[in-house]
């Protein structure tokens, strides 16, 4: 996933990002419009490397299915990027997938998405500030990393389910709801982005598959019981459920690049009622925004540093205030206590978004608090996440004193 070899599948000067293989296409009846999943060739892991990834497909294999070990072998067919547009244009997520099968049932094809593999920077920026946050907030993050205490987090909008998988396969105590609107969505995630089909969730609250099939069961054990992918409204979803989240990330575009008003409101049902589900002790919400400025490319007329400077746009000002003011300001929460806490929003690099964070246990014991106290704080904390985790990224790249920090 590093950013690096992003000209693999986001295009460069000499490669269009267009020139990829269309391996799932399929209208959407929510609003956005010819949903593709577009492949590309991915120059890594090299050759050399898949010996070891097989062996271990037929370890797992051996350790789920003893004795049948040695009845075939699995062989890696490649790697490809993944990429989820929305009419053929918007670029929702890019997740990299191993494709594979078994010599026993060598036209039996399966794609396995590599979980560790967070492509596009603004996924990093929000792992890496919701747990930082929350690790500052007198959370025990690590108990919830090796299992020994439940996690409960919500994701807000799926498109290829990186976030929600990174999260599972990284925090062993981690139980993830996902909430997505648009069927096809989940279908492309399943069948064209190598998405657990297990994790798929009925309207009545059952598993759509009553149990995993043998390859999805090798594949993701340990991981997919925790995942539930339901295919429903987020405001409806928050509304008729009583769940208590300790983080929730929101990042829910439809098909015009739109953060839908509902989900940002103040006055709507989605943010009252997602309120009440945010623990009122250490609760934090992450929320991806796109920039609403009229710079878009870096490397164009305005420098990246200058970039840097410019004051939020009033859009993303706007989003960042109604989350603050519902979730934390004069807000009595569900444990009858006043809100508290703070908001903040960092730029992410190399991309034109930004990562609003509001938390209600944010560690600062002072009640003055200023742009540097808060910097100090998730850097510090984020050391220790990279830590804890073993993260293929590190946390500081994505929370740096130089860069942009606005207070709400």
């Amino acid at each position: 996933g590093d950013w690096l070899y992003s000209p693999e599948w986001w295009g460069s000067q000499s490669e269009s990002e267009f020139n990829g293989n269309t391996v799932f296409r399929s209208v959407s009846d929510k609003g956005n419009g010819v949903i593709s999943v577009h492949a590309y060739p991915s120059s890594r892991p090299n050759k050399v490397h898949w010996p070891e990834t097989e062996k271990w497909l037929q370890k797992r294999y051996g350790e789920i299915y003893p004795g049948y070990e040695h009845s075939g072998s699995f062989k890696i067919l490649g790697y490809q990027w993944r990429v989820l547009r929305f009419n053929d244009n918007t670029r929702q997520s890019t997740v990299k997938i191993m494709a594979a099968y078994r010599d026993t049932e060598p036209g039996s094809i399966f794609i396995m998405q590599q979980a560790q593999c967070l492509a596009i920077p603004y996924v990093k920026s929000m792992v890496s500030l919701g747990l930082s946050t929350i690790a500052s907030s007198k959370y025990d993050l690590m108990a919830a990393v090796h299992g020994k205490k439940r996690m409960h987090i919500l994701c807000i909008g799926h498109g290829g389910g990186s976030l929600p998988l990174f999260l599972a396969s990284k925090i062993q105590g981690a139980e993830i709801h996902v909430v997505e609107i648009d069927p096809i969505v989940i279908s492309a995630s399943v069948q064209a982005m190598g998405f657990p089909g297990f994790s798929v969730m009925t309207p009545s609250g059952e598993r759509a598959l009553l149990e995993p099939d043998t390859i999805n069961e090798v594949m993701w054990k340990g991981i997919h019981e925790r995942l539930y992918l339901y295919e429903t409204d987020a405001e409806k979803y928050v509304v008729e459920n009583n769940n208590l989240y300790d983080i929730i990330f929101v990042d829910a575009y439809d098909g015009d690049d739109i953060f839908p008003n509902k989900l940002w409101d103040p006055h709507s049902p989605f943010l009252n009622s997602l309120s009440d589900q945010l623990h009122p002790e250490h609760g934090t919400v992450v929320v991806n925004l796109h920039a609403d400025s009229d710079i878009s490319n870096p490397s164009e007329t305005v420098s990246y540093f200058y970039q840097r400077l410019l004051p939020m746009g009033k859009y993303v000002s706007r989003v960042c205030k109604a989350y603050k003011d519902v979730l934390i300001r004069n807000k009595v929460t569900r444990g009858g206590k006043f809100g508290c806490g703070l908001g903040f929003a960092i730029s992410v690099p190399w991309v034109c978004n930004t990562s609003l964070v509001v938390s209600r246990g944010f560690g600062l014991t002072s009640g003055f608090v200023n742009r540097d106290m808060v910097m100090n704080t998730l850097v510090s904390s984020s050391v220790k996440v990279d830590h804890m985790l073993n993260l293929p990224f590190s946390c500081l790249e994505y929370i740096n004193i130089k860069r942009d920090c606005t207070l709400i």
